[in-house]
């Protein structure tokens, strides 16, 4: 059963390599999150199936899975998981005091607390997609945020709840990237920090109000990280790469760059990368593929349809309409 679409198929076939391996056979990158999150390892211990991952900044990782016919216990010594079902989850149920409840199905959502034991039976299809995440990685959030840290942090334990809010951000970031894509990173950083920002707000012990940002960056901070742009448009980049360079925290950083420019830093980048190309398109004779990996993509048909949205012709026609 496909759910998630993936551009590049050299990437779907690695994808499904990877659901059919062992964890001790896993590539390094999923081998650390193995390492890091039990709720991960426990679902690769059952039958649930891997279907893509990704690691963002500091160590936050996002993992998109589907399962069913199972009966799993999730333990959640160290870490946070925020999960929400994409498809299905009708006959997935959650043990309770008064025994088997269900309620999933399509943009339901479920928070696992840290310290958090909890079983579920999966009757029939699910998919679904986790956010994993600390309380260090919350903490430098709220630190970001509010300048003060707090002195802990409870999150509050949902099962089966709605929050269009989270819908919003899984459906219109999350899932509707292409992970391995590079060129992607910042907006899924971007949209791991606003979910954060939002579990922090509603789904913590803490009443904080966040606060206003008022006015832009200052001109040579906005051209130190518009320099740092144009000269990495190659390498992934995150969000805390620009805010570091403007010495700020990605919560501020973020809204202050949108007051100056316009956009926000995700879609500020893409137009440069895309813009790149164009130049080199129009006055190179360099392979539209190597124009692609300059550029920062990772994938072609990635590049291209990115390229038609912005120009309304593919890269291939530009470069036919120029000879």
């Amino acid at each position: 059963m496909r759910i998630f679409a993936i551009n590049n198929w050299k990437i779907w076939f690695a994808v499904q390599q990877v659901t059919k391996l062992g964890p001790s056979a896993l590539p390094q990158e999923v081998s650390a999150m193995l390492e890091r999150y039990q709720a991960f390892e426990t679902l690769r211990e059952h039958k649930a199936r891997l279907h893509d991952y990704v690691q963002l900044g500091s160590g936050i990782q996002l993992a998109a899975w589907s399962n069913r016919d199972d009966c799993v216990t999730q333990e959640s010594p160290d870490h946070h998981t925020l999960s929400l079902y994409v498809a299905d989850g009708y006959e997935c149920y959650h043990k309770t005091r008064a025994g088997w409840k269900n309620g999933g199905g399509p943009d339901r959502f479920c928070i696992m607390p840290k310290g958090s034991l909890s079983s579920w039976d999966v009757r029939d299809d699910l998919s679904f997609v986790h956010l994993y995440c600390t309380d260090n990685h919350l903490r430098q959030l709220a630190e970001q945020i509010w300048e003060r840290s707090p002195q802990s942090i409870q999150v509050d334990e949902r099962i089966f709840a709605e929050d269009p809010q989270i819908t919003l951000l899984y459906r219109q970031f999350l899932l509707n990237y292409d992970w391995q894509e590079q060129a992607n990173h910042l907006a899924l950083s971007s949209a791991a920090t606003l979910l954060m920002t939002h579990l922090l707000k509603t789904y913590t012990q803490l009443q904080w109000a966040i606060p206003a940002i008022r006015g832009g960056l200052a001109p040579v901070v906005l051209k130190r990280v518009k320099e740092y742009i144009d000269s990495h448009l190659a390498q992934p980049l995150l969000l805390s790469d620009l805010a570091a360079q403007a010495g700020l925290s990605e919560f501020h950083f973020a809204r202050m760059f949108k007051q100056s420019t316009g956009l926000a830093p995700h879609q500020f980048v893409l137009k440069a990368r895309l813009y790149r190309a164009e130049q080199l398109i129009r006055h190179s004779l360099m392979p539209l593929i190597h124009i692609a990996l300059e550029c920062g993509f990772s994938s072609a048909s990635h590049f291209s349809n990115c390229f038609k949205v912005a120009y309304g012709v593919t890269p291939s026609l530009m470069r036919q309409r120029k000879s």
